[in-house]
Order: C-alpha cells, then sequence, then structure tokens
C-alpha cells in the first residue's frame, strides 16, 4: 500500500528546483558587513582592537588579547547572524516541505556566511600588501634593505640599539638597522643568536653609534633579551588571535545556519517575527 501524502510530498521535492537568491545574498552580507564594521569601530574605541598601539610588546596583555578575541567572536556570530537572517527573509517563499525548507534556508545562509568570510580575507590581504609596499619603501634604500617582521616587532628595541649622538653619517642607517633587526629575529630561535652574530652586533653598533666596546656589549645584551621577550609575546598573541579567528569563523557558520532558518520560518508564517507578535487587539464594534 502506497503512501498518498509521502507520495505526492516527494514529488514536489523532485519538481521543486534549487536556487539561491543572490539578490538576498547579497543584501544581507552588505547588512551584515555594515554590522561588524559598526561592531569591530566600537570595540576599538573601547580598547579591544586586536593589535596594541604601544611602541613596544610587552605592554600588551594576554588578558586583553583573550578578551579581544571574545569580542571578535561576539561580532562574528551578530554580523553573520544578521546577513544571513535578512538573506532569508527577504527572499521568495519556498513551497518545499518543512525539512526542505530549512535546509535550503540554511544552505542560503551559508553562503552568506562564504561570501562574508571571503570579502573579509580580500580585504585583510589588499590593506597587509598596502601596508607592507609602504612600510618596505623608504627614502634612499631599496626594499631588500629593509626588514619588515624585524620593524613591526622590536623597532622601538633597535631605536634603542642605535640611539647615539655621534652617529657618522657616512654609514648606510637604513641597511643596518634592517640587518640589525635580522639578527636580533634570531634570538627567539631554538639555539638563540649565535656567539658570531652576537660579536658582529657589537662592532655593528660600536661603528655606528660610537660607543665604546664594553657599553656596545652591554646594549646589545640588553636589547637582545628586551627582542626575545617581544618576539615570544607577539608570537603567543599571535597564536591566541589565530584561534580565536578560527573559532569566530566557525560559530559564524553555526550562527548563519539557525538564523537563517529562523528567518525563513518568520517568512513562511510559520514563526512569529517576535514574541506576542501573533496577539492582535480585539476589534470594537460600534
Amino acid at each position: 500500500m502506497v503512501d498518498i501524502g509521502t507520495e505526492s510530498a516527494a514529488r514536489l521535492a523532485d519538481r521543486t528546483p534549487v536556487s539561491v537568491s543572490w539578490p538576498a545574498v547579497f543584501g544581507g552580507a552588505v547588512c551584515g558587513a555594515g554590522l561588524a564594521f559598526v561592531l569591530d569601530a566600537f570595540g576599538a574605541a573601547i580598547g579591544l582592537a586586536v593589535s596594541s598601539t604601544a611602541p613596544t610588546w610587552r605592554d600588551a596583555s594576554f588578558a586583553l588579547v583573550f578578551l579581544s578575541g571574545i569580542y571578535l567572536i561576539l561580532t562574528a556570530i551578530l554580523s553573520y547572524g544578521l546577513g544571513a537572517y535578512l538573506a532569508a527573509r527577504i527572499r521568495e517563499r519556498l513551497s518545499d516541505l518543512a525539512e526542505e525548507r530549512e535546509i535550503r534556508d540554511g544552505v542560503q545562509g551559508l553562503i552568506v556566511w562564504g561570501a562574508m568570510t571571503l570579502a573579509t580575507a580580500l580585504m585583510v590581504t589588499l590593506g597587509a600588501s598596502g601596508l607592507s609596499h609602504l612600510s618596505g619603501q623608504s627614502p634612499g634604500s631599496s626594499a631588500a634593505s629593509t626588514s619588515v617582521a624585524g620593524e613591526n616587532i622590536v623597532a622601538f628595541d633597535l631605536d634603542r640599539l642605535f640611539r647615539g649622538a655621534n652617529r657618522p653619517m657616512s654609514i648606510p642607517y637604513q641597511y643596518v638597522r634592517a640587518e640589525a633587526a635580522r639578527i636580533l629575529l634570531t634570538t627567539s630561535s631554538h639555539r638563540g643568536m649565535l656567539a658570531e652574530d652576537r660579536t658582529y652586533l657589537v662592532g655593528l653598533v660600536e661603528r655606528t653609534t660610537g660607543l665604546p666596546a664594553a657599553e656596545a656589549q652591554t646594549r646589545v645584551n640588553n636589547v637582545s633579551a628586551s627582542a626575545r621577550q617581544n618576539i615570544d609575546r607577539a608570537r603567543n598573541s599571535a597564536v591566541i588571535m589565530a584561534f580565536m579567528i578560527a573559532a569566530a569563523a566557525l560559530l559564524g557558520a553555526v550562527a548563519a545556519w539557525f538564523a537563517a532558518a529562523a528567518g525563513g520560518r518568520q517568512r513562511d508564517g510559520i514563526q512569529a517575527a517576535w514574541p506576542g507578535a501573533e496577539w492582535r487587539a480585539p476589534s470594537i464594534r460600534f
């Protein structure tokens, strides 16, 4: 015996074409991106920015980095959820079964999540490329003589290393600074700074600043210890933020699925838009 209701439902599901409402996806992604921008600006205003404005990495607290990551997760859930909800809410009604509608609206939300994620990655890549070009070029020096990573992490330590009033003007300071930055970056390796590199750096400081050998040795020891501390802090902060970004993206996908499913139920009149919305005041007749 064949169940007529089941057979008709199966035929309805087979007849319904699988389609994606791209205008709804675009509108939801734009609204979600706008909310993410507002929340990121608010987070930066209250001190929850990912990066610190301090001249040295030692001023960055792990608690602040972790709190910034939590705020990033909340921002992702809200922005992805809003974009997916609107994308499902404003698309045309579906005539499928309830289970099929949930799946199609959820997929619509995941498409919004993917579009927003790809747009964010593209903007970050373009922004990082532009900043690297700006920081990699300096007047009177080529791009090969600069050390972008060293400048970003141990810039203040480099300033302390070559601080002095008797600096000879004939020495190519940009190349010397970049070379010293690359040497200081080796302090965070397993072997640490090699003895020959430390000796060379002491001589480099001595020639550049005009300090005596003993003072140059002391300065190199202090700056290398500070640089290793800053590099370790930068590495640990980067690991925490990378984990938080991945968690925010995954939780954002979950939020997009459920928000789109809720938006589809409200679009089809199955669920009220807000609690008590189905209540209507009784009409008064005279």
